[in-house]
């Protein structure tokens, strides 16, 4: 520890955190009131102290930001490239966070949830933070658990079907789709149709609380 406070470093973390909303994965960026890049959007983070573990700062920085820290979170992936910071030596530390929508309360003006493929101008690497997210996020889709953290209320097929290829980047076939999941025995009608929206109501389905950890392809 003495050799890193000689050598300036700061350690940092930095969180993604997705959410669903209306069927699009939506992520939470805070907007730089400071130069350098004052006005562009940043990840949650801070720097951790020397007497606190990476889980207890990310927990933090969770309350601060979301006011809870009691949700899905998975450590992704560290940064340090010398000079991804132009004023400190930083490195950091990512995680991934899933919120439910539900639990989303009302945030001050320096932070917006963005869909995903409408991302801002980043301050630092954090574009490329997000990028390397979104991997582990495509990677972890195709687990029950992880579904069932995006997914913990009423959604219909349609919604489910748009964050697969949202976030794998690929065109399913609706039919094949919908045939698969249903046939895997995962998620059940809530009994309940999605009402509002054109055309007809689609049915509302949820993930069944007993459903084995399995990858879905």
């Amino acid at each position: 520890m003495e050799k890193i406070k000689e050598e300036g470093i700061i350690f940092e973390s930095l969180i993604n955190i997705f959410t669903v909303e209306k069927g699009k994965l939506k992520i939470l960026l805070e907007k730089k009131q400071q130069e350098p890049y004052k006005g562009y959007w940043k990840l949650p983070g801070m720097n951790i102290k020397e007497d606190e573990t990476l889980e207890q700062n990310i927990d933090k920085v969770l309350n601060e930001t979301i006011g809870i820290s009691k949700i899905y979170k998975e450590q992704n992936y560290t940064f340090s490239e010398i000079n991804r910071k132009p004023n400190k030596r930083t490195i950091a530390t990512s995680y991934i966070g899933i919120l439910d929508s539900n639990l989303i309360k009302e945030t001050d003006i320096e932070t917006k949830w963005f869909t995903i493929d409408e991302i801002p101008k980043m301050a630092y690497d954090h574009k490329e933070i997000i990028e390397k997210a979104k991997e582990l996020l495509k990677n972890r889709l195709i687990n029950t658990n992880i579904l069932k953290n995006l997914f913990p209320s009423d959604f219909t097929l349609p919604e489910l079907q748009n964050i697969f290829e949202s976030i794998m980047n690929i065109n399913l076939d609706r039919r094949n789709f919908r045939k698969k999941i249903i046939n895997l025995g995962l998620i059940e009608e809530t009994g309940y149709n999605n009402v509002g929206g054109s055309g007809r109501p689609a049915k509302l389905y949820k993930f069944k609380d007993d459903i084995k950890e399995i990858n879905i392809f």
